[in-house]
């Protein structure tokens, strides 16, 4: 028999485990260190910290999603920095998008007019994933606490992801 440990790819199962322990409404940051099969290049690597964030309660909509992570990325990175989303797919969120900025050692040159290998040509760098709650997921955790805390009809929430590293490396205007 194998080992019975695995390393965990992402911090998201503390989430479910949040919602089990508490009810809504909540908001919460979960840090962690993650492993993955990348291969490792100028912004991928084997082994990094990641941090999600969990919101859930009342009326909570894409707007305000959107309007939580404009507003970081426009902090951190400041107000010269193009903020983009575009529609993606992440199983336990639905809509689901990637946040991406325009690239730190390019200015977000697209490819033919000077970009670069760190945003691959492209002018922009994805920064997280994220999404409104799957009200799937809502259902699992009725049924996981034994009540209707979370039914979806009455609560709504999002969730994002996404490495610290990789944020302090475009942060800082490290490119590799």
């Amino acid at each position: 028999a194998g080992d019975p440990l695995l390393l965990r790819t992402h911090t998201s199962p503390v989430q479910i485990r949040v919602m089990s322990a508490m009810a809504p409404p909540l908001a919460v940051i979960v840090p962690g260190r993650t492993y993955r099969a990348d291969a490792q290049d100028a912004t991928h690597s084997p082994i990094f910290h990641q941090v999600e964030g969990l919101v859930v309660g009342a009326s909570i909509t894409m707007a305000d999603l959107k309007g939580t992570l404009h507003t970081f990325a426009q902090v951190l990175f400041g107000p010269g920095f193009t903020v983009r989303f575009r529609p993606s797919f992440f199983p336990f969120t639905e809509p689901s998008a990637e946040v991406d900025v325009s690239c730190v050692a390019c200015a977000g040159r697209p490819e033919g007019s000077g970009g670069c290998r760190v945003c691959k040509g492209t002018g922009w760098l994805e920064i997280l994933g994220a999404g409104m709650v799957d009200p799937n997921v809502f259902e699992a955790v009725c049924r996981r606490r034994g009540d209707r805390v979370y039914d979806p009809e009455r609560v709504t929430g999002f969730a994002f992801g996404m490495g610290v590293e990789r944020i302090a490396m475009l942060r800082h205007g490290v490119d590799d």
